[in-house]
């Protein structure tokens, strides 16, 4: 089923197109990158901008300042607690990578 305001947004673009607005667009004439995956390419460009950045890069910080911080720690209880903190850095980092594999 086509989107209801198909017939409009065609009209529109038609009518840009006859008035010129698609000329010399930056970029006119060279390939689209990414064209095999256009939406990874989009996600790619807003996290580009945005300066975000994926979960795996995020968790895999956060583990090395984790293991550094558990290396200046001589308090049994605290070490205790980094490591837990750490495990569970390490399980959400792994979830995650799964994901990744399985899901692309």
């Amino acid at each position: 089923m086509d989107h209801p305001l198909i017939d409009h947004i065609s009209r529109v673009i038609a009518k840009a197109e006859q008035d010129g607005a698609f000329d010399d667009l930056p970029g006119a004439g060279k390939p689209i990158a990414d064209l095999h995956a256009p939406g990874d390419a989009v996600l790619d460009r807003l996290m580009r901008e945005s300066g975000a950045k994926p979960q795996a890069v995020t968790l895999s910080r956060e583990i090395a300042e984790a293991k550094a911080r558990l290396a200046g720690l001589t308090g049994e209880a605290a070490r205790r607690e980094e490591m837990r903190r750490l495990a569970d850095l390490e399980m959400r980092l792994a979830i995650e990578m799964e994901a990744m594999r399985r899901f692309g």
